[in-house]
């Protein structure tokens, strides 16, 4: 992929990510689950290797994971 693709990639996936994790997303499967097919249908979008999407998406939501606990910290 190229630069700017994974560029407007990851702000397409920050925007999905924000618009979608409720308070407790972290803790309710199902609501994780339907912020991971979100996520895969974006990388299928954009192209996004098929042999690396798992671990994309699994990295997208670590992060998502991580952002969400400093935002909650005091």
């Amino acid at each position: 992929m190229q630069h700017d693709q994974v560029r407007e990639l990851a702000v397409v996936l920050t925007q999905h990510v924000r618009k979608n994790a409720s308070i407790d997303w972290t803790i309710k499967e199902n609501v994780r689950a339907k912020l991971k097919v979100q996520v895969k249908r974006t990388l299928r979008k954009y192209g996004y290797p098929p042999d690396m999407e798992l671990l994309a998406t699994e990295t997208v939501l670590e992060q998502a994971e991580k952002i969400a606990e400093e935002l909650t910290t005091p």
